[in-house]
């Protein structure tokens, strides 16, 4: 079965302040270790993008995961990128 371009790419969903630094409510990249993924999205990000990617937390299936993890993200992954907000 020939793969479809939602299969091709780990798609990152932006929230808050990641959304406002970014430009965009998502962004695209090619799937690969999680430390690769991570430095291709803010590669190609304003330069504020990689302050608020450095503190936020990465979300996929409910679970956290690790900006630095050499773990591999299929293609296909949604991940939440959720700056830290104060509030209650």
């Amino acid at each position: 079965m020939p793969s479809t371009r939602e299969n091709e790419r780990v798609t990152f969903r932006l929230f808050g302040s990641a959304r406002a630094a970014a430009g965009a409510d998502e962004v695209e990249v090619p799937p690969g270790p999680m430390a690769e993924v991570v430095a291709g999205l803010a590669a190609d990000l304003p330069d504020r993008f990689s302050d608020v990617l450095a503190v936020s937390s990465l979300v996929a299936d409910g679970h956290r995961l690790d900006h630095a993890s050499s773990t591999p993200v299929a293609g296909g992954t949604v991940v939440d990128v959720l700056p830290p907000f104060a509030g209650g």
